[in-house]
């Protein structure tokens, strides 16, 4: 039996993302491509001699009941497994609060290697109980093969159909200093449409069709971009940087509050972000995986 592992816990961006109107338990339905990227968290998990689950993280502290802890007891009492424990030293590269799924793509990386020091394989179902208990986004991790993967997300992100992924796309990723919650993200977005105001886009039946074209040609909308760039003119300010260096597709991730822009060649990538100016360069450049 394994007594440690070391699993990476991929992030992943937003091609398209429209959230529905509320519904009736509160709750919002969305629409959007998830597509992972090679910038990674690393967990490193040793099996310990009590039970329960033990984070020490290398650059923030993390609130008690976060999304491994969350997981682990989801796996816990799904798989039934007794006297079982875990150190897990989290390797943070993953901006907190970025609109990448760090928390989820962690969560989703412990299970994997709670599978491996268990010797148990955990059936779709099981997977998903444990999702539910976790986070809306653990739903496409936690069934992305070795953590990466590509897939039409619907529902609350429980609704998954992967599709064959692009690895042809160079995203410059730029991290503007604010955090956006959740919750704030989509009180924004409500008071948005309550307004009268509409998201365009293509049709959800329409999105693969639009993935696989060149991305000049992408016209995938953020129902939370108006609304965040809005509050908060550092969000505004990155996306015209990136706009007025040329690039043909930018747009933020999730509910914020990274930006990005898509290239599919590494060297223009590189370009804008070698002339963008100085206040401007908290940025990253990755590829999708």
């Amino acid at each position: 039996m394994l007594c440690s592992v070391v699993e990476k816990a991929y992030a992943k961006v937003n091609f398209g993302l429209k959230v529905l109107p509320k519904r009736e338990d509160g709750f919002h339905n969305i629409e959007s491509i998830f597509q992972t990227i090679n910038l990674y968290d690393e967990l490193n998990i040793t099996v310990c001699n009590k039970g329960g689950c033990y984070v020490q993280c290398d650059s923030m502290n993390l609130p008690e009941n976060n999304t491994l802890v969350l997981a682990f007891n989801a796996f816990i009492e799904i798989t039934k497994v007794k006297s079982f424990g875990v150190n897990v030293e989290l390797k943070k590269r993953i901006p907190s609060g970025g609109g990448l799924g760090g928390g989820s793509a962690d969560a989703a990386a412990l299970v994997r290697g709670l599978e491996k020091l268990s010797n148990i394989s955990l059936t779709r179902e099981q997977k998903n109980f444990i999702a539910s208990k976790t986070g809306s986004d653990v739903f496409f991790f936690i069934h992305c093969k070795d953590g990466k993967g590509c897939a039409l997300v619907s529902g609350r992100g429980e609704k998954l159909s992967f599709i064959k992924p692009r690895k042809d796309l160079f995203l410059l990723l730029m991290f503007p200093e604010v955090h956006s919650s959740t919750a704030e993200a989509y009180a924004l977005v409500d008071e948005f449409y309550a307004s009268g105001n509409g998201i365009g886009g293509p049709a959800f039946k329409e999105f693969e069709k639009t993935y696989r074209l060149p991305v000049k040609e992408w016209f995938f909308e953020n129902s939370f971009t108006p609304c965040i760039a809005k509050k908060y003119k550092i969000v505004f300010n990155a996306m015209q940087y990136l706009e007025n260096l040329g690039c043909t597709y930018v747009q933020m991730s999730g509910s914020g509050s990274t930006v990005y822009g898509v290239f599919e060649l590494e060297q223009q990538a590189m370009c804008v972000q070698n002339n963008l100016p100085a206040e401007a360069c908290n940025c990253k450049l990755v590829q999708t995986v």
